[in-house]
């Protein structure tokens, strides 16, 4: 009798054990996707870099990257999205930390941004702009005028691909000026720290109309006889295979749309900046 019953509060010991193990392989597993379904909310990084993803004064989080995120999330179930904000240069490195599950700042799509995170379809497609001090005292036009006078100086936003720009075009390195964000951009050339600022046409047509004493230069597409017309996309982490799948999903037939033009023409995007490329394409380097 006493070992019948030492045997049966052995085997219950077992059983519930069993269970225990059981119960944290099954939360182990959780996926990244559902984890966000049954929390009804997703963490996403961003850089304050309007119009592609920033924060109001009322710290709403917005822009075209965030909004189109929101949507589609939305149709995923995901009804919640929770900004984390980051300096440009540490978007990737915190996602793959797990600081957030998305990067949603209108990042470019770039060969080797496609080693280091996985990309949704693009979102958007736009060229380039200089921010020059009004009336553009020195005839700043693209990239090849900084290269052919080493006296002038450029401010890039520090991870972003406009440093590569620059070198493509044979500006020297000495040249640059690297700066964390759009503030930092717009104050190095109001005072003079800097010639110029480059980054996308909206973001530059933005901060031209933002800010005294600055305006933009005319919208350009090519770099030392290449394209660059860049890509925007959203950025997941590479083992989050299951939450990229279904967002590209909705995400293919929601670019174009009615409803997505409309959402995103408040923030100067709309049918003039659909995507041409495919992210194999970008990824590939074509």
């Amino acid at each position: 009798m006493t070992m019948w019953v030492m045997s049966r509060r052995a085997t219950l010991a077992l059983g519930v054990g069993l269970a225990m193990l059981a119960g944290v392989g099954s939360a182990m597993a959780e996926t990244t996707l559902e984890r966000a379904k049954a929390q009804g909310y997703i963490r996403v990084g961003f850089a304050n870099e309007a119009p592609y993803g920033y924060a109001t004064p009322d710290g709403v989080l917005t822009g075209e990257s965030p909004e189109v995120v929101k949507a589609v999330l939305k149709k995923m179930g995901i009804n919640q999205v929770d900004g984390v904000l980051t300096e440009f240069g540490s978007l990737i490195p915190g996602l793959q930390a797990g600081r957030f599950d998305i990067i949603a700042a209108g990042m470019f799509i770039t060969p080797k941004r496609c080693q280091q995170v996985q990309w949704s379809e693009p979102t958007y497609g736009i060229g380039q702009a200089f921010l020059v001090p009004k009336g553009n005292p020195k005839g700043i036009k693209d990239y090849e005028s900084i290269a052919k006078d080493s006296d002038l100086k450029l401010a890039v936003m520090s991870g972003a691909v406009e440093s590569g720009y620059a070198k493509d075009a044979g500006i020297d390195q000495t040249q640059l000026v690297l700066l964390p964000d759009q503030s930092s951009l717009v104050k190095a050339v109001q005072a003079g720290r800097a010639d110029a600022a480059a980054l996308t046409a909206l973001s530059i047509a933005d901060m031209a109309k933002k800010n005294d004493g600055v305006e933009s230069t005319p919208p350009f597409g090519t770099v030392a006889g290449q394209s660059v017309v860049g890509h925007g996309g959203v950025a997941f982490r590479k083992d989050d295979k299951d939450l990229y799948e279904a967002f590209n999903a909705e995400l293919k037939t929601f670019i174009g749309s009615p409803e997505h033009i409309a959402l995103v023409t408040p923030f100067g995007f709309g049918e003039g900046f659909l995507p041409t490329k495919t992210t194999a394409e970008l990824c590939a380097g074509n």
